[in-house]
């Protein structure tokens, strides 16, 4: 059992990272959608029940976070007190990795920590440029920041949780293969290497809160995850 006060203001901050390919954002929508069903106004909750539900949302595989939604489609940032931010839709491009922080800063973070409302644009990876709609995310009770380099060390004070969803390096290219095609793999092991010399800087695996497997398949009667490590063991 793992619970936690809220540290970014009145909103509990749970911070979701891992490796491209690891399965971060499938057991980002789990635990999403756990945390809404545990306390759908103030949630309260904990890791032990998110092991064991289905994701309401999902229309693709979860780890897809650069493919292209249909126009018009919608990608729900907020559930039931719940919301759900991706790293992925705040970078400029490739080149922004890990230099995207301010903007994540400056639009979601600093407005939620004083009650007020986060706002931002959509990177859209077809076209490589923001989008012009301005998302709204209402303060919720959990934000759930999925993403590369989410739990690093200059946020882990503001979590109530952070996360390492972690997995085998040919499970990762396995999927990456499926969800992007061979013609991007020289971009992304670039991605790749970047990656693991940001985890190995950073010390990510070993300073965060829960240490996830991401690579078993996941009956889908159980959606069960397998803990496998992190402070709070």
């Amino acid at each position: 059992m793992y619970a936690g006060p809220a540290r970014l203001g009145r909103v509990r901050l749970v911070v979701v990272d891992g490796p491209s390919g690891a399965g971060k954002s499938t057991f980002a929508d789990r635990l999403a959608v756990a945390c809404a069903a545990l306390e759908p106004t103030e949630p309260a909750w904990s890791t032990e029940s998110a092991w064991s539900t289905e994701p309401a949302w999902s229309t693709e595989p979860a780890w897809s976070t650069k493919s292209a939604w249909p126009p018009g489609s919608a990608r729900p940032a907020v559930a039931c007190g719940v919301a759900v931010v991706r790293t992925d839709d705040l970078l400029d491009g490739w080149l922004d990795q890990f230099t995207f922080w301010p903007r994540l800063r400056d639009w979601v973070l600093s407005p939620l920590r004083v009650g007020r409302p986060a706002r931002y644009r959509r990177y859209d990876w077809a076209t490589e440029r923001f989008g012009d709609q301005w998302i709204t995310v209402a303060p919720p009770g959990v934000l759930v920041l999925e993403g590369v380099s989410a739990a690093r060390a200059a946020i882990r004070p503001t979590a109530t949780l952070s996360v390492f969803v972690t997995a085998p390096p040919s499970v990762c290219l396995a999927r990456s293969l499926v969800r992007d095609g061979a013609a991007m793999q020289p971009v992304l092991d670039r991605w790749r290497k970047a990656e693991e010399r940001f985890f190995a800087a950073d010390g990510t695996p070993d300073a965060v809160d829960l240490l996830v497997a991401g690579a078993a398949p996941l009956p889908a009667e159980s959606g069960s995850y397998r803990r496998i490590g992190g402070r709070s063991t």
